[in-house]
């Protein structure tokens, strides 16, 4: 029987960063902690709460600048893998066992939850994916046509593969 996918590195589906999504998000972040960096400053509270304002303000900084590289790349389904843009496998397409694509399942917003055999390591991409355990989050600042389109090659990939793999 021919392989339906002959090239294991063809990408089949791609999902980026939506650019307004992307503004909004990184915009707000960023607000917040240079606000809470001038409040800690300009009308200084306590010690202990000009600390806190100031490791709070710090730490969604930090955050705003890992979305925004994490955001600047995109996640690809091939055959064998789905993976970042920098090369790093989010999730190999043999090991998911189940997706999750209801309402109320814990995944990122218009996206997807993927529960696979092997656990992962933890990692996290901000906006883009997430990796804790056995459970993949595939979305956040993604557009839902993408990710709806990747989840449906997916399911398809799911459902025609061998069973005795």
């Amino acid at each position: 029987m021919p392989d339906r996918f002959s090239d294991e590195n063809e990408v089949l589906a791609t999902v980026t960063a939506s650019t307004g999504r992307r503004i909004l998000g990184l915009g707000s972040l960023g607000l917040l902690g240079v606000l809470l960096i001038y409040i800690a400053f300009a009308q200084p509270p306590s010690p202990i709460w000009q600390v806190f304002l100031l490791v709070i303000g710090a730490g969604s900084l930090w955050i705003t600048d890992r979305m925004r590289r994490a955001t600047q790349s995109r996640i690809e389904l091939t055959p064998k893998e789905i993976r970042d843009g920098d090369g790093t496998v989010i999730a190999r397409v043999a090991d998911v066992q189940s997706m999750d694509r209801g309402t109320f399942a814990f995944k990122p917003s218009n996206g997807f939850l993927l529960r696979t055999a092997q656990p992962g390591t933890r990692d996290w991409r901000p906006g883009l994916w997430w990796r804790t355990g056995r459970r993949v989050g595939i979305g956040g600042m993604t557009p839902g046509h993408q990710t709806k389109f990747m989840s449906e090659v997916l399911s398809a990939m799911m459902a025609t593969r061998d069973p005795h793999q």
